[in-house]
């Protein structure tokens, strides 16, 4: 059975979740999910509802909203401790794993609208009268997205090791691009 007793959390882990809450807004969740969700990170074990709101000095109701939004962001994750009937909760293991379900969430919350509304003016053009201009800029713009979405995708797809691979070549992308280019001519 898991230790009851109070939690204690290091003043590195203090500034973590103290710093994620307070970039929660600014990444679209509130103050309290942003702590939740670093404190759950940083946390070996996972921690029950009771822990969670003694660990963060919040009430009980909100524990409860923040697990169910960090639940609907696919970011949390339900525990079975033998011998205790609570919930227990934490976050994947994988910090790429939980990045690459914000990339995917974030997606489906706010690119794809974009896309949608996008294609929707895009195919009503002909109805529309002379925007020209503006039309131009709205199929520019949905381009640019519908590639970077494929990107995205592709990148979703490779295997964790793969992307570390890629990720860490940085500004080694630019020789690459500067490699192929000389071999087939372009400049």
């Amino acid at each position: 059975m898991p230790n009851s007793e109070s939690l204690e959390i290091s003043l590195h882990s203090e500034s973590f979740i103290q710093h994620f809450g307070e970039m929660g807004s600014r990444w679209g969740i509130n103050r309290t999910v942003g702590q939740i969700c670093a404190l759950l990170v940083v946390s070996e074990a996972p921690l029950n509802a009771d822990q969670i709101g003694e660990a963060l000095h919040i009430s009980r109701s909100n524990v409860s909203m923040g697990l169910k939004e960090l639940h609907s962001w696919n970011l949390l994750r339900a525990v079975a401790i033998a011998g205790d009937r609570k919930d227990y909760f934490t976050t994947p293991d994988d910090v790429l794993e939980m990045a690459r379900t914000l990339i995917e969430e974030r997606r489906k919350r706010e690119i794809d609208p974009t896309l949608s509304m996008l294609r929707s003016v895009l195919l009503q053009e002909k109805q529309v009268g002379d925007d020209s201009y503006a039309l131009q800029k709205m199929s520019e713009m949905h381009d640019l997205i519908e590639l970077l979405v494929g990107w995205l995708n592709e990148m979703q797809t490779l295997k964790s090791q793969r992307l570390m691979k890629l990720l860490k070549l940085g500004s080694g992308v630019n020789k690459i691009l500067d490699l192929t280019d000389r071999v087939s001519g372009r400049s």
